[in-house]
């Protein structure tokens, strides 16, 4: 037997880890069932790999790389369906490079780092981050919320450099006229 076992304490991992595990998982995928699923397999893994553990890492540390990977298969199952690019789309925000007047965006004003303000933007950030479609979600929280290279992440969702920039590009154009309608606008 593994003489690390002895630092773990797999009775405990649910109590200790379940409730960060879950936070950081629903961040990245708005699933709640899918996010308690991960979390879960997480456990289990773990559980199954526990004679691996080589003490290299904290066991909290351990089980954030064991998630980390569940959420970056997650996103790679998800993508192997075909993708479909709406060509033309780009024609509604920029001509000729430029942003077109309607969409060109508009003044965020004073930012302030309020503690209540900031959870606000958050909030209304996840809702938005909701509505893209599920494979320009996965590029955006692999690429700003995993801190990605967009090289691994076309790896791991089998897409091409090109798709990639697309539908970070698009992500990035949604995100931004739903943050303008559900947050800028009522400030």
């Amino acid at each position: 037997m593994n003489n690390h076992l002895a630092l773990f304490n797999p009775d405990k991992w649910v109590d200790n880890y379940a409730d960060a595990l879950y936070a950081y998982t629903m961040a990245r995928v708005n699933d709640m069932q899918l996010a308690e699923d991960i979390v879960q397999n997480t456990f289990l893994s773990a559980w199954k790999g526990r004679d691996t553990y080589k003490g290299q890492a904290s066991e909290k540390n351990w089980l954030y790389a064991i998630l980390k990977n569940k959420i970056v298969d997650h996103f790679r199952k998800q993508s192997t369906g075909s993708l479909t690019l709406d060509a033309g789309k780009e024609g509604q925000y920029f001509e000729d490079g430029h942003w077109t007047e309607a969409a060109a965006p508009k003044e965020w004003g004073q930012y302030t780092e309020q503690p209540v303000e900031k959870k606000e933007f958050y909030s209304v950030l996840e809702k938005c981050k909701q509505k893209l479609k599920d494979i320009q979600q996965a590029v955006f929280v692999m690429k700003y919320m995993e801190d990605a290279e967009a090289e691994d992440i076309c790896k791991v969702l089998n897409i091409t450099s090109s798709n990639y920039w697309v539908l970070i590009h698009r992500a990035k154009l949604q995100l931004r006229k739903c943050l303008e309608k559900n947050w800028i606008g009522i400030q």
